[in-house]
C-alpha cells in the first residue's frame, strides 16, 4: 500500500521507541546502557568510599584474571552465536506468536534495574521498585476504568506476576478465599456464642449472622462479604481479648484454606464444590488453575462459543441456571478480552448483565476478565484525562474497529472483579511480566498470610493504612521472590507512553490499522487465488490477530485439507536444520477441534471451504489421520513496522506474495 501522509506520521511517531528491525537505534540503545552502567558503578564507588577497593587495578593483569576473562568471553561468544538461531520476533516478517520488538524505555529500565537486583517481595528488600510496582498496578487499574482514589471505595490495586497464567491462578485464589469466608465467619460466631445483631446486605433480609443459610452466605458479592466482615469486626471491638482470640482461632479453623477442600465440604454437606465457567475458547491455564487450587477440572464448565468464537450469552445463562437450580455455587465466570488462539473478544457486558439478573434471584458469582492478550488495547479507549472516548471518536481512525460489541465489552471491564493482563504482550516489555488487577483492594484481607488488621484490637484510627500494608507485598501474592526489574521496566514504559490514546494507545491504534489492512487484503488475495484454492478468514478480527483457513479446489476431505495446509505452513515455520535467514516470513498456527456434535462455527467454516462435514470426526479411523480438527494459519499483527516496508509496498503486501508462492509450491507437491 502507498505510504500516505497520515501513515508516515504514525511511523515517525513510533520510531524512537524501538531498536528497529535492522537495529537502526543501536547507537542510542548503546549510549543509554553505557551511561547507566557507568552511573551504577559510580553509585557503588560512593557507598562508603573510605573502605577502598576490593578488586585492585593490578588484578586485571594477573594470569588467572586474564584466563577468567577469556573463558567468560568465549562462553558469551558461543551463546551469542547460538542465539542467532532464535526466532526473529523483532522483525515485521515475523507474524507468529504474541511476541514483538521491545520498547527501548522498558528494555533499558530492565537492564539498569537488574544491576541493583531488587526483590519486590517487601519494602525492606526493594523500597524503590516496590513503589513502581504498585504505581504500575494503579496505571493498569485506571486504564480499565477502575477507581484508584483511596478516599473512594472500592479502590483498585494491581501487582506484577510472572505471566498471565499465574495471574489467572491468583484470580481463583482470591475468589475461593472470599466465596467461603462468610461460612467460616458464621461458624466462628456460633462457636464463641457471639451476638452480632442484624448484619449483612442492607435491606429487609438483613438479620443475625446465625440466621443466614449457607446458600445465602456463598452468594454474597465481594463487596457484601467485605462489609459483613467489617461489621463483625466492629461488633468485636471492646470485647474481652480472650473472646476475640477464641473467635479469630475459630474462624481460621473453619476456613476452606485451613480445613482443605474435602474436609470443608464434609463439614457443610448442604454445600457443593463450586463451578467456574469459562468460554470454550479460553486459555488452557484455566484447567491448570483448577488443578492447582484443588477445585478439579470436573468443576470447570466450558461455555459454548458463537459463530465467531465469542462466549455465547444464551449458553452462559443455561449453564448458570443448571448450577443454581442444583444449588451449586458458581465461583466465577471468566470472560476473555482477546483469546490467544483467535484474538476474539467475549461479550463482557453480557456477563455483567447475567450477574445482575441472577443477583435479583438471590444468586451471585464473581467476574474475572482474562485480558492477557487484549488488555492493553483498553488504552485506545482512554483519553488523556482518564475518561472513556466515545465509540464514534475512536471509529474515526479505523474502518471497522471497534465493533459495537467490542466497544461495549471493553467499556464494561470496569464492572468486573479482577483482570489479568500481560505487559510482555501488547505492552512490548521483556519477559516475564504479567499482572493481576483487582477492583477492590480489600480482598487482600482474605488471602494475607498474617492476621488481618481489621481484626486487631486497637482503635480504628490505629489501623495501618492500606497503602502501607500493601508494601508487604509477599503476604498478598502467590509468588515469593520476584524481580523488581520487571516493575521498573513497566513503570518507565508507562511514564514515557502513558496508557491512553495519545500514549501507548497511539502505537496500538497503528497495529489495529495494520490488522484491518491485513484482513481486507486477505479478501483480495482470496479472489486472486480462487482458481487454485479457497482461502477464508474464519473469524472477523476483534483485535490484532487474524486467522486464515485454506483448501485446494476440488477437495472434499478434511484430512487432505489439513495435510495441504500443513505443507503451506512448512514454508513459514522455524526449522532447526536451516538458517533462520532463509525464512521469508515466519508464522504460527492453531486448530479448531471438535468437542462433540456439529459445532455451529465448525460447520460454517467447512461449508465455506467446500469440505464434506461428514469427514470431520471426533475420533479418526486411523492413527495420525488429521480429521478431528481444522488446521488454521494464525497471524499475530503486533509488530509496529508491518505497515512499513521496502519501497512503496508494506510487509503485509509482501506477505501475500510469499503466501501465494507457498501455496503454489504446496500444490506442486
Amino acid at each position: 500500500m502507498p505510504k500516505d501522509r497520515r501513515l508516515r506520521e504514525e511511523l515517525d511517531f513510533l520510531q524512537p521507541f524501538f531498536l528497529g528491525p535492522s537495529g537502526e537505534n543501536d547507537r542510542w540503545l548503546e549510549e543509554l546502557i553505557v551511561e547507566f552502567v557507568r552511573d551504577h558503578a559510580f553509585w557503588r564507588r560512593n557507598f562508603h568510599p573510605e573502605d577502598g577497593h576490593r578488586i585492585t587495578a593490578a588484578a586485571a593483569y594477573r594470569p588467572d584474571f586474564l584466563q577468567a576473562k577469556a573463558r567468560t568471553r568465549q562462553a558469551l561468544i558461543r551463546l551469542s552465536g547460538e542465539l542467532k538461531q532464535s526466532v526473529p520476533i523483532f522483525h515485521p516478517r515475523y507474524v507468529g506468536h504474541m511476541s514483538s520488538d521491545l520498547l527501548i524505555p522498558g528494555l533499558v529500565a530492565r537492564i539498569l534495574t537488574t544491576l541493583y537486583n531488587p526483590n519486590n517481595v517487601s519494602e525492606e528488600a526493594a523500597p524503590v521498585t516496590l513503589t513502581h510496582e504498585l504505581e504500575a498496578g494503579r496505571d493498569l487499574a485506571a486504564m480499565f476504568g477502575f477507581n484508584v482514589d483511596p478516599s473512594v471505595q472500592p479502590c483498585a490495586w494491581g501487582h506484577l506476576t510472572s505471566g498471565g497464567t499465574l495471574a489467572n491462578y491468583e484470580a481463583l485464589w482470591n475468589f475461593r478465599a472470599v466465596k467461603f469466608y462468610a461460612v467460616a465467619l458464621q461458624e466462628g460466631v456460633r462457636r464463641t456464642a457471639l451476638a452480632t445483631g442484624p448484619v449483612g446486605p442492607v435491606g429487609p433480609l438483613r438479620k443475625e449472622l446465625a440466621e443466614y443459610s449457607k446458600w445465602e452466605l456463598v452468594n454474597l458479592s465481594i463487596g457484601q462479604t467485605i462489609g459483613l466482615r467489617r461489621e463483625i469486626a466492629e461488633a468485636l471491638r471492646g470485647q474481652d481479648p480472650a473472646v476475640f482470640t477464641r473467635f479469630r482461632r475459630a474462624v481460621r479453623r473453619e476456613r476452606i484454606e485451613t480445613a482443605g477442600i474435602q474436609e470443608f465440604f464434609d463439614r457443610h454437606p448442604e454445600l457443593r464444590p463450586p463451578r467456574v465457567l469459562v468460554a470454550a475458547s479460553a486459555h488452557y491455564s484455566w484447567e491448570k488453575g483448577m488443578k492447582v487450587m484443588g477445585l478439579g477440572t470436573a468443576q470447570l464448565v466450558k461455555v459454548a462459543v458463537d459463530d465467531h468464537m465469542r462466549l455465547d450469552p444464551d449458553h452462559l445463562d443455561a449453564c448458570l441456571a443448571d448450577a443454581f437450580e442444583s444449588r451449586t455455587p458458581v465461583l466465577g465466570v471468566v470472560g476473555v478480552l482477546g483469546t490467544t488462539e483467535f484474538g476474539t473478544v467475549d461479550p463482557i457486558h453480557e456477563i455483567i448483565a447475567a450477574r445482575r439478573r441472577w443477583n435479583e434471584r438471590g444468586a451471585d458469582f464473581f467476574v474475572h476478565v482474562d485480558a492477557a492478550w487484549g488488555g492493553y488495547l483498553a488504552s485506545v479507549f482512554r483519553d488523556p484525562d482518564g475518561g472513556c472516548l466515545p465509540r464514534e471518536e475512536i471509529r474515526k481512525d479505523f474502518r471497522h474497529f471497534p465493533s459495537r460489541m467490542v466497544y461495549r465489552a471493553f467499556t464494561s471491564v470496569k464492572h468486573a472483579d479482577s483482570v489479568t493482563i500481560d505487559p510482555h504482550k501488547l505492552g512490548f516489555l521483556p519477559y516475564a511480566a504479567g499482572a493481576f488487577v483487582a477492583r477492590d483492594r480489600e480482598v487482600v484481607d482474605f488471602i494475607t498470610q498474617q492476621a488481618a488488621y481489621v481484626f486487631d484490637l486497637g482503635d480504628v484510627e490505629d489501623e495501618v493504612p492500606r497503602e502501607q500494608q500493601l508494601r508487604n507485598l509477599g503476604q498478598y501474592i502467590l509468588e515469593g521472590s520476584k524481580p523488581g526489574a520487571a516493575a521498573a521496566s513497566m513503570a518507565v514504559a508507562h511514564e514515557v507512553l502513558p496508557l491512553h490514546g495519545e500514549g501507548l494507545g497511539r502505537i496500538l491504534r497503528h497495529t489495529i490499522r495494520a490488522c484491518e489492512y491485513f484482513h481486507e487484503s486477505a479478501l483480495e488475495a482470496a479472489g486472486r487465488l480462487e482458481d487454485r484454492v479457497r482461502l477464508i478468514v474464519p473469524f472477523e478480527p476483534d483485535s490484532n490477530l487474524v486467522c486464515l483457513a485454506l483448501n485446494r479446489n476440488g477437495n472434499r476431505s478434511l484430512a487432505r485439507m489439513n495435510r495441504f495446509a500443513r505443507r503451506v505452513f512448512a514454508r513459514m515455520k522455524v526449522d532447526a536444520d536451516r538458517p533462520v535467514q532463509d525464512a521469508r516470513f515466519i508464522g504460527s498456527y492453531t486448530s479448531l477441534r471438535r468437542e462433540g456434535g456439529e459445532d455451529e462455527q465448525c460447520g460454517r467454516i467447512l461449508r465455506e471451504l467446500g469440505i464434506d462435514p461428514a469427514t470431520f470426526v471426533a475420533v479418526p479411523a486411523r492413527p495420525r489421520e488429521e480429521a478431528d480438527h481444522i488446521f488454521i494459519l494464525r497471524h499475530t499483527l503486533m509488530n509496529p513496522f508491518l505497515m512499513d516496508g521496502p519501497g512503496e509496498r508494506s510487509y503485509i503486501d509482501m506477505y501475500w506474495d510469499f503466501l501465494e508462492d507457498a501455496i503454489d509450491a504446496a500444490l506442486a507437491e
